[in-house]
């Protein structure tokens, strides 16, 4: 077996209510020791959706983790892909039962979106349109295709991604856990390069922040992921705040990125300190599963 290898990642959880929600239905969590990164947001006007956000990250980090580690003691392969689409459908039947038993919890449903970084690559499951990008020497991507009405006009192209911001029936999500007594998640793997910062973040702050905003506000805090999660929430709190925003932010260890081109916010970003004061977590590669 080949030698492992450690991924050095550096990361920040943030979660905020908004200017006008007085309840946060977000959940954000993470399982720093095995590279894993959950963040869910209960569908706002539905019964107890900070129930079932709450549910999902909680029950997931416990069902993944187990997974894995009885996996570390067998000798038969382990298949995050697998992993990731068993426990989400779990969990789908879980809130919906929960829904189905109490009237206090009739409708629950909520997004959710996840990181796993294992074995050098990164897992990246989700249902809703809670969205995960990567941003990598300098380019923002979002990796994540919303599960959302809204989503499916501006790939029929009768709307732009603009125009699709600012829709009426933007926040209608097509897919969500506990919203059907089936779900089929969306699950791929990525590979992993020194330098990328992976965003997850709730709809809180997409409906509130451009794409480019937002990598620019990235790049120009230099690879310090605890002031752009920090950032990014004032960002959408001062573009009005309507929603709960939630952000999760990992960097994995590297060169800084750069925005392309050799502007002065390339230039500023080369000159702060990336590592300060951020917790460091290590992730070991695994040949096989």
């Amino acid at each position: 077996m080949p030698e492992p290898q450690e991924l050095a990642l550096n990361f920040a959880l943030k979660s905020h209510p908004g200017r006008i929600r007085p309840l946060n239905e977000d959940a954000v969590g993470a399982d720093p020791g095995i590279g894993l990164f959950i963040l869910a947001d209960g569908l706002g006007g539905y019964n107890a959706g900070e129930v079932a956000s709450t549910m999902t990250v909680s029950m997931l980090l416990t069902d993944l983790g187990a997974q894995l580690t009885r996996a570390n003691g067998s000798p038969e392969t382990f298949d995050p892909t697998d992993a990731l689409r068993n426990a989400l459908i779990a969990m789908n039947t879980a809130i919906f039962r929960a829904a189905l038993n109490s009237s206090a919890y009739e409708g629950m449903a909520t997004t959710v979106v996840i990181a796993w970084f294992l074995g050098g690559r990164l897992w990246v499951a989700h249902a809703g349109d809670s969205r995960l990008y990567r941003l990598r020497e300098g380019r923002l991507d979002q990796i994540t295709r919303d599960h959302s009405f809204s989503q499916e006009l501006v790939d029929a192209g009768m709307v732009s991604a603009e125009e699709a911001r600012v829709l009426p029936a933007k926040n209608l999500v097509t897919k969500a856990l506990g919203a059907t007594p089936e779900l089929e998640p969306e699950v791929h793997d990525y590979d992993v390069q020194p330098g990328d910062i992976v965003l997850m973040c709730s709809d809180g702050l997409t409906e509130m922040v451009s794409h480019l905003e937002i990598g620019s506000l990235i790049v120009g805090c230099g690879c310090d992921v605890v002031e752009s999660a920090r950032r990014l929430i004032d960002l959408a709190n001062e573009a009005g705040g309507r929603d709960n925003t939630s952000v999760i932010l990992v960097r994995v260890a590297g060169p800084e990125p750069r925005l392309d081109g050799d502007s002065e916010e390339a230039a500023e970003a080369d000159d702060l300190a990336a590592d300060d004061g951020v917790p460091v977590l290590t992730v070991p590669e695994r040949a096989a599963y």
